[in-house]
């Protein structure tokens, strides 16, 4: 420590002016604040292996209104969505789009059931992808009819 006070600035070196001008230079592009900031953790769902990852990104939601809004919240009803799979051992990447609409038919007219609940609370959609914690009910019907395996 030295015997100067904390009130008083050390003198700016040539590397400190650099480092600061770069910085300051620089094209800084929009930020993102605290309240949009997503961790990546949360949007990614793994098999039970932990040999893939899985993101589903949003496409496409109906203009249905939810029934009892006062109940379960604001959620909207999704009908398209692109699943982007990562073989964790190989790095291939593998990326489909679902119609879970259309889906949802074939599997009631061949199966006579459906188990897909498509409504999705709108705080559980960041950034145009789904929480993880909700894939399942997602590709469940997809799963059922072997469109995807994971």
């Amino acid at each position: 420590m030295s015997s100067r006070g904390f009130d008083e600035e050390e003198p700016a070196t040539d590397e400190t002016k650099s480092l600061l001008a770069a910085v300051s230079d620089a094209d800084v592009g929009p930020r993102t604040n605290f309240e949009e900031f997503t961790d990546d953790r949360m949007l990614t769902s793994y098999d039970i292996f932990k040999t893939k990852q899985m993101k589903i990104k949003v496409l496409e939601v109906s203009d249905e209104v939810p029934a009892s809004r006062w109940k379960f919240g604001d959620r909207v009803k999704v009908t398209k969505i692109l699943v982007t799979i990562k073989h964790l051992t190989t790095q291939q990447v593998e990326e489909a789009e679902f119609d879970i609409e259309s889906i949802e038919r074939e599997l009631a007219e061949k199966r006579h059931y459906t188990s897909t609940n498509r409504w999705i609370p709108t705080t559980d959609i960041k950034n145009g992808y789904v929480l993880g914690s909700r894939h399942t009910r997602l590709i469940s019907d997809a799963s059922a009819l072997d469109y995807i395996v994971f």
